[in-house]
């Protein structure tokens, strides 16, 4: 059975959690790997994103998803997702998107490293690579109202 836990240390609730949930389901889903799989998802404030990715990547500065894949090849799908929610929203208007629907792309990101997949660290490359597009069509996908979760958010 799959478990997906959703945690917000930063946001007041209003429908991100299923959202989470809902984006990294489909993730796993699509892979086939959604059975068995069991992840933390845990949305952050610019702090706390800051201290994990200095500590476990010696980058000393907020990001956008941290992804800890925790289990052996071949076995089910286990790991830990961090979202930068500060940063989600910057990207987010940035990019002229609604912040959930950021947010969907950032759990299904975090969810495919989980699941062992990797993009170059340059943007042009980034844009190009497997990883990207498999997202991308993900996150087309969702069938979700996304301007209604929204609401009244960042």
């Amino acid at each position: 059975m799959t478990r997906v836990k959703v945690q917000s240390l930063v946001v007041d609730g209003r429908g991100y959690e299923d959202l989470v949930d809902s984006a990294a389901r489909h993730a796993l889903a699509d892979r086939g790997t959604g059975e068995d799989a069991e992840l933390s998802i845990t949305l952050l404030d610019d702090a706390a994103i800051r201290t994990l990715n200095r500590d476990h990547l010696a980058h000393d500065r907020p990001t956008d998803v941290l992804a800890f894949a925790l289990h052996a090849s071949g076995e089910p799908a286990l790991g830990d997702i961090y979202i930068g929610w500060d940063q989600a929203v910057r990207q987010a208007h940035e990019e002229g998107v609604p912040v959930a629907e950021e947010l969907a792309r950032l759990t299904i990101h975090g969810t495919l490293h989980v699941l062992g997949f990797e993009h170059p660290e340059s943007a042009e490359a980034r844009a190009a690579s497997e990883m990207y597009r498999l997202q991308e069509r993900l996150v087309a996908e969702l069938d979700l109202d996304l301007d209604a979760i929204s609401g009244n958010h960042a």
